[in-house]
C-alpha cells in the first residue's frame, strides 16, 4: 500500500549546493523538521553533564483499518492510500492495510468482534505498536478496540489532529489546533471513577474526615472535564482577539479598495507552491499532506500593473473533522471575505473530481456557519506537468472553464495571472480630467491604483481618462474637465 507514497526526508545532499543566503523561509522550515531531535533524559551520567544525547527518534509502526460502507473499491483504496500518506506524514512506518466490507461500522468494535480476532493477529505478526482506524472512533469503539488488540488506537481525527499540531508555526495555528484537540478530547476521557474521590469524610472516608467533609467528593475525571472546559474557554477569548487583530489588517485592505484573492483547495495540491510562483513567497513547499497550516498573505500586480493581494488558506481533506473547521473558522473566513477563489486541484491525483467535491462540501459548511457567500470560483488545476496526453484530455473534459497550470515548472503561470485580472473587481468610476503637469503625483496614483483608459499629453497638462475608485475619483474632482467626475 506504501510503494507508491513518495518520502518527504530532507536531503542534505541536494540542499548543500545551497548558500545559506539563499535559503527562503519555507527553506529553513523545512531543515528544522527534518533535523534530528534532542531526546532528553537518555543519558546515564551524572545531573552536571555539559553534553546532551541525540538519536533518531524511531517511527511508530501502524496498521491501517478501513470500512468500506459505500462507493466503489477504487474509492475505498483511494481513501486508504491517502490515511497512508497522512500517516507517513504524521511519523509513521505503515505496515499493513486491511478493509472489511460492511454495510455500516460496527457500533462495539467498528469491524465487528470476529474481524476483531483477526485484526489481532496483523498486529501481532507484524510487531505493530498502533492501529489507525480511517474513521471517527467513538468513545466505546476506542476502549473496545484497545481492550482486545493490546496496542494504542487511534482514528483518523486524532490523526488530522496529531499532523496539526505537528506543523502549527503562528500562535493563532497553536491555538486553533489545541482547542480543537480539546474539543475531541472531552467526550473521550478516561478516569479511574469514584476510586480517585478528592473528597471524603465521616463514616465514608473512614472516620477521619469531619463535619462538612462526608461524601464522594470530585473525581480525577471531573477534575480533568473542569480544567479543560476552562482552557477551551481560555482559547476561545483568545482566537477571538487575533481574530479582532486579522479583521483590522482585512479592514485596511477593503479601506484602500485592495481586491483579495484567496487560494484554496486540497491538501498537497499545490497552494504554497502556486503562492510561490505568483507571488515570490518563498513559503514552505514540501511533498506533504497539511506541510503548511498558518495562512500567509502577499501582494501581487496584474498584467496591467494594479496590486492585488493573495491568500494561501489551510488545505482540506475528504472527512475533514468537524472540530477542526469550528476552530479555524476566523482563518476560513479569509475565503469568503474574498473578492475571488482559487481553488487549486491536483491535477496528478486519480480521481480529482473527488478533491473538487470535498473541498467545496467544507467551503459550503463554511458558508452556512458564518452566513458568507462564497466568492466568484476560479478552478485551477496544478501539477499537469506529471500528466500525460490522455489525463489532459480527461481534465479538460471534467474542467472545462478550468485553468491548467504547473507551479513546479512555470508552465500556464502567465495565462493565470491575466485569468486572474479579468476576474478581478474593477474600480466602478470613470473620470475624465485634465491634471497640470505641476501635479505629477495625481497623475501616478492614477497609474498605480486605477485602470488608464485614455492618456494624452497637452499644453495645459496630462488628458486623462480612466476607471477608478470613488475615493481616488473625489480627489481628480478637481480636475475633472466636465466640473465632476463622470
Amino acid at each position: 500500500m506504501t510503494e507508491n507514497i513518495q518520502s518527504t526526508e530532507f536531503d542534505p545532499e541536494f540542499d548543500a549546493t545551497w548558500e545559506e543566503d539563499d535559503f527562503s523561509t519555507g527553506d529553513y522550515e523545512r531543515v528544522e523538521r527534518a533535523a534530528l531531535r534532542r531526546v532528553a533524559g537518555l543519558s546515564t551520567e551524572l545531573e552536571d553533564i555539559t553534553e546532551v544525547e541525540y538519536r533518531q527518534l524511531r517511527l511508530e509502526r501502524v496498521v491501517l483499518v478501513g470500512v468500506w460502507t459505500e462507493g466503489t473499491a477504487a474509492d475505498s483504496d483511494a481513501s486508504m492510500a491517502e490515511l497512508a500518506r497522512l500517516a507517513e506524514t504524521a511519523g509513521s512506518e505503515v505496515l499493513e492495510g486491511v478493509v472489511q466490507r460492511r454495510d455500516k461500522p460496527d457500533a462495539a468494535t467498528y469491524i465487528g468482534s470476529g474481524k476483531v480476532s483477526e485484526l489481532r493477529d496483523v498486529v501481532q505478526s507484524t510487531g505493530a505498536d498502533t492501529v489507525i482506524c480511517d474513521g471517527e472512533l467513538s468513545p466505546g469503539q476506542l476502549r473496545q478496540l484497545e481492550e482486545k488488540l493490546k496496542v494504542k488506537v487511534i482514528d483518523r481525527t486524532a490523526l488530522i489532529l496529531d499532523i496539526f499540531a505537528q506543523h502549527a508555526r503562528s500562535k493563532e495555528g497553536k491555538a486553533q489546533v489545541e482547542l480543537a484537540q480539546l474539543q475531541y478530547l472531552m467526550p473521550r476521557l478516561r478516569g479511574w471513577g469514584e476510586t480517585l474521590s478528592r473528597q471524603a469524610g465521616g463514616r465514608a472516608g473512614g472516620g477521619n474526615g469531619g463535619v462538612g467533609l462526608r461524601g464522594p467528593g470530585e473525581t480525577k475525571i471531573e477534575t480533568d472535564r473542569r480544567r479543560i472546559r476552562a482552557r477551551i474557554s481560555k482559547l476561545r477569548r483568545e482566537i477571538a482577539a487575533i481574530g479582532v487583530i486579522r479583521e483590522t489588517k482585512r479592514g485596511r485592505r477593503t479601506a484602500n479598495e485592495i481586491p483579495s484573492i484567496a487560494i484554496a483547495g486540497y491538501t498537497n495540491a499545490g497552494k504554497s507552491s502556486l503562492l510561490n510562483a505568483l507571488t515570490g513567497a518563498g513559503v514552505l513547499v514540501e511533498d506533504a499532506l497539511f506541510a503548511t497550516l498558518d495562512p500567509t498573505t502577499r501582494r501581487a500586480l496584474t498584467p496591467e500593473g494594479l496590486p492585488y493581494t493573495l491568500t494561501d488558506t489551510v488545505g482540506f481533506v475528504r472527512h475533514l473533522p468537524h472540530q477542526l473547521v469550528e476552530a479555524f473558522r476566523s482563518t476560513l473566513e479569509e475565503v469568503g471575505q474574498s473578492d475571488l477563489l482559487v481553488h487549486v486541484v491536483d491535477g496528478s491525483d486519480g480521481m480529482p473530481e473527488k478533491q473538487v467535491k470535498a473541498v467545496r462540501e467544507v467551503l459550503s459548511e463554511i458558508n452556512d456557519k458564518t452566513d458568507t457567500p462564497m466568492p466568484r470560483e476560479l478552478l485551477v488545476v496544478n501539477k499537469i506537468d506529471a500528466v500525460g496526453d490522455l489525463g489532459m484530455a480527461r481534465l479538460r473534459h471534467l474542467f472545462p472553464d478550468a485553468s491548467f497550470v504547473s507551479a513546479h515548472s512555470g508552465l500556464g503561470i502567465e495565462e493565470l495571472r491575466v485569468r486572474i485580472a479579468e476576474l478581478m473587481p474593477r474600480p466602478e468610476v470613470v473620470v475624465e480630467a485634465l491634471v497640470p503637469y505641476a501635479r505629477g503625483e495625481v497623475v501616478a496614483r492614477v497609474h498605480r491604483d486605477g485602470e488608464i483608459l485614455s492618456e494624452k499629453h497637452t499644453e495645459s497638462g496630462t488628458l486623462l481618462s480612466a476607471r477608478v475608485r470613488p475615493d481616488l475619483a473625489n480627489a481628480l474632482e478637481e480636475f475633472a474637465t466636465n466640473g465632476t467626475p463622470a
